[in-house]
């Protein structure tokens, strides 16, 4: 748990190894994790994420590891969920006031020490107002990585199945009717969520969309063309 915060280039940063070690998870895991982030938030991962190397103890052999700041952290972090993980996050988010801090006071020492300690508590505090600011930033432009997109694309499917009647019924099998309901399921998906494609589905409302999909009905008219198609009869006829 000692150095959770390092310093590179006059910056307070953390490395994904130390990451992995902190929160008890693969080093792999976390650097597939990192590379799904940069898909997210395309050309600007290079101010979050940047390659690095180190040196196993052991075996003497060079292996890739990320550096990230702050702000990197904190987007990564927010995937780990629990009460131990919790813990770790507060610790690093201590550990890099710390370190920034520290950053900042050497290169502006204050006359004294009650101007020291006035400038640390303003700084302080405002760092606290800046970490929300990109808490919130980052949670609404981060869009759902491959592995969300294939789940959802995945549940679109089922359900599109399951409306249609089967694979087996003839609404499934009419490629116009299927074509359709795909088209609907998705357009609906899309207006619900207002983006232009799923993949823009923010990652903050990923589990809102799992749970959306599955309770979704086509429109009055691909619904008599499905139940004609499958030989329900006319929707209309009036029941004696």
């Amino acid at each position: 748990m000692e150095n959770l915060v390092i310093t590179k280039k006059q910056q307070a940063v953390t490395t994904s190894l130390q990451v992995a070690e902190t929160f008890n998870k693969n080093h792999r895991d976390v650097l597939a994790a990192i590379d799904d982030l940069k898909e997210g938030v395309a050309e600007n991962y290079a101010d979050l994420f940047y390659e690095d190397s180190y040196i196993h103890p052991q075996n003497k052999q060079k292996y890739r590891q990320i550096i990230m700041n702050r702000d990197g952290f904190t987007l990564l972090a927010m995937g780990f969920t629990g009460q131990k993980a919790l813990k770790f996050k507060l610790k690093y988010i201590e550990a890099f006031n710390q370190m920034e801090e520290l950053l900042k006071t050497q290169s502006n020492l204050p006359i004294n020490n009650t101007e020291l300690l006035l400038e640390a508590a303003l700084k302080h505090e405002r760092g606290l107002t800046l970490v929300n600011q990109r808490l919130d930033k980052l949670e609404t432009e981060t869009t759902i990585n491959r592995s969300q997109q294939r789940k959802i694309q995945g549940l679109v499917s089922s359900t599109v199945i399951k409306v249609l009647g089967g694979k087996k019924t003839l609404a499934y099998k009419d490629p116009s009717i299927k074509q359709s309901a795909f088209s609907n399921c998705y357009k609906q998906l899309k207006a619900l969520f207002d983006v232009a494609s799923y993949v823009d589905i923010p990652k903050v409302r990923y589990e809102e969309a799992l749970t959306l999909i599955p309770k979704w009905k086509p429109d009055l008219e691909l619904q008599a063309r499905i139940d004609m198609a499958n030989g329900n009869g006319d929707m209309f006829k009036e029941v004696i």
